[in-house]
């Protein structure tokens, strides 16, 4: 919007910038359907004829405000043509979707997705005992392997263990002298 804007007025663009914004924020929006003005303040912008400094009074003569309505116009053009051009790009991407109540649907941003089932997808959900402060206790109920780490000069002995209540995937390394001492029992061979 703003090139086409600087390519119609050339040499002069920055004196009528605040009739771009003008218009942009009176322009409706077809994705919330109002002015983007009209959806922050609940109505019409000022005309920019309305605009000065504090302080200052002008007297406009009508060649002034016929200018100013035309530059608005021209300007309404050209937002209406990046308008067009920028959703003519969108749907060549957009298809129409269709949910009916019960589908369920995969939420990526503010698109919805439709979910094909999967039983891999299932979680299986084991009973937690949940403390009242809506903790609960963290306990290791396997070794998966042992592996010594080198850092400097120094061996450090990791384990890795798999966890209650998660899944393979969320093994985690530790120093198996930390871990002797609070689970021995799962050190015993």
């Amino acid at each position: 919007m703003l090139r086409a804007y600087v390519i119609e007025f050339e040499g002069s663009w920055d004196k009528h910038l605040a009739l771009v914004e003008f218009a942009y924020n009176n322009n409706n929006q077809s994705s919330i359907g109002m002015p983007p003005y009209g959806a922050l303040y609940g109505r019409k912008c000022r005309t920019p004829l309305c605009w000065s400094e504090a302080g200052l009074r002008k007297f406009l003569g009508p060649d002034i405000m016929q200018q100013t309505e035309d530059k608005v116009k021209i300007i309404k053009d050209r937002l209406k043509i990046a308008s067009d051009r920028q959703k003519s790009y969108a749907d060549l991407k957009r298809r129409e979707i269709e949910h009916r109540k019960g589908d369920k649907v995969f939420l990526k941003v503010s698109m919805l997705k439709k979910y094909r089932s999967d039983p891999s997808h299932v979680l299986r959900i084991e009973s937690i005992e949940i403390n009242p402060d809506l903790t609960y206790e963290e306990e290791p109920i396997q070794i998966l392997t042992r592996e010594i780490k080198e850092i400097r000069k120094k061996k450090i002995p990791l384990v890795k263990f798999l966890w209650r209540n998660h899944s393979g995937k969320e093994a985690t390394w530790e120093r198996e002298e930390d871990m002797q001492i609070q689970y021995p029992h799962l050190f015993q061979d």
